[in-house]
């Protein structure tokens, strides 16, 4: 995916129909000169929906399309036809983006279902002709509604990247290397900080065509989840992975250190972060022999399992790959059981 096509953060405007007015006409025939009412009802507005797409990774088309409007409702008409409804607009998201309210910062709803729909604005709502308002008192009613006015709003889009597995870790540490190696995703690669400015998305292919797909987070750094870095942009991806693979150097300065800072980011930026499964990747083991990685089995958490792996040797890739789709499986499964205890209850 080329940074210059990821667009994970638009506002866009946008303005359901207007719904039709509503016929005041009587009914006219030969030799019947004053027939009773017979005026249909206005249509009603388009409404403007969302709807997930599973096979979109990016809102790189709300970049050239910031203005939405829909179809206004058509006029009731005599014969108590009603007018026809204002022509609905459909706008496609990838699964994980968040529709928030511009003034508030309020989340309004997230799409997270292929073929999800969800109505953003309704269309205003067609006006009654005048015989919805023919009664035994009122024989002949002169009048009818108007069409309800249609919304005009602002939204923000904002996608979390959905996948399987989020890569963690501070910039320049292998990430996209391992991404790289581990499935057909080519991101850039070079040997500076910050080569990775958008999340990049890979299919890894597993054991009798099973697969899983993996999210190369842009690098974190100390205080992102104060937004320094383009924090929060970056942080708000991890939300939508269901593992977390921590990647730190095998010969980094203090493995321990590294990742109290990376999970400290994570605790500070949203707490539920660390509900979820985690494990430790020694990236770069190539650099490291033996001897020194007993040296230092201290310095490795043991709050979380870990291992070491090289994208150059190939080394620990296989027994990587057995790990993450056990963590996988099984969160999958807690996640079908609680949503069959909801239903249930």
């Amino acid at each position: 995916m080329a940074n210059g096509n990821f667009v994970d953060y638009v506002k866009i405007y946008l303005r359901s129909g207007d719904g039709g007015p509503g016929s005041a006409h009587f009914y006219r025939a030969k030799g019947i000169l004053k027939g009773g009412p017979d005026g249909g009802d206005g249509g009603r507005g388009g409404h403007i929906i969302l709807r997930g797409n599973r096979n979109l990774w990016t809102l790189l088309g709300f970049k050239y399309r910031k203005h939405t409007k829909a179809g206004h409702g058509g006029n009731g008409s005599e014969n108590n036809r009603h007018g026809a409804d204002g022509e609905d607009v459909v706008l496609e998201v990838p699964l994980g983006t968040i529709v928030r309210d511009p003034e508030t910062g309020e989340v309004e709803f997230e799409m997270t279902e292929h073929n999800e729909e969800k109505i953003l604005l309704p269309g205003g709502r067609g006006g009654k002709g005048n015989t919805f308002f023919k009664s035994s008192t009122n024989r002949t009613p002169r009048y009818a509604q108007p069409g309800e006015e249609g919304i005009e709003s602002w939204k923000i889009l904002e996608l979390k990247v959905l996948a399987d597995v989020g890569l963690v870790g501070f910039p320049n540490v292998g990430k996209s290397t391992l991404l790289s190696v581990m499935s057909a995703a080519k991101p850039e690669i070079a040997n500076y900080e910050f080569t990775t400015l958008v999340p990049n998305l890979g299919m890894v292919q597993y054991r009798d065509g099973k697969s899983f797909a993996m999210a190369d987070i842009p690098g974190i750094i100390e205080g992102a989840h104060e937004g320094k870095g383009l924090g929060h942009r970056f942080l708000r991806h991890i939300e939508r992975n269901a593992t977390l693979l921590f990647c730190i150097p095998a010969d980094a300065d203090d493995i321990g250190e590294q990742y109290r800072i990376l999970l400290h980011e994570l605790q500070e930026y949203n707490p539920e972060l660390l509900d979820k499964p985690r494990l430790l990747a020694l990236t770069r083991a190539d650099m490291v022999d033996e001897e020194l990685k007993e040296m230092r089995a201290g310095e490795i958490p043991t709050d979380l399992p870990h291992l070491y792996v090289s994208a150059v040797t190939q080394e620990g890739l296989t027994e990587l790959k057995d790990i993450l789709y056990n963590m996988i499986i099984v969160r999958r499964e807690a996640d079908a059981g609680r949503k069959v205890s909801m239903e249930e209850e």
